[in-house]
């Protein structure tokens, strides 16, 4: 199966900010959530693109020292989505958490 981001783990992404990286994330988080309780399989295929955009983002040398974060904010990702009530987290906070570096990456422009 050919990956939804396919271009960009061909390379573009290490072209965007990490602001960027992860406002693209908060997108798939925000239709993952939008659709989890009308459309389970466009909500599955939103979370495994935000999983997705979160490994990239995870193997972007630029960030290792982020690493931690970037890999924490997707283990709550996942956590949330499947119902895991282990962190307290939502997909709504989820999708305000990385809104904040979409707004960011809009900022700075």
């Amino acid at each position: 199966m050919a990956s939804p981001h396919q271009g960009l783990s061909a390379g573009r992404w290490q072209e965007f900010s990490l602001f960027e990286q992860l406002g693209n994330v908060a997108s798939e988080v925000g239709r993952a959530a939008r659709w989890k309780m009308q459309d389970r399989v466009s909500s599955e295929g939103a979370f495994v693109r935000a999983l997705e955009l979160l490994d990239l983002t995870m193997r972007d040398k630029r960030w290792h020292g982020r690493l931690k974060e970037i890999s924490r904010s997707r283990e709550l990702l996942a956590s949330a989505f499947l119902g895991d009530d282990e962190y307290k987290t939502s997909l709504a906070d989820l999708e305000r958490y990385f809104s904040q570096f979409a707004l960011a990456a809009r900022l700075k422009k």
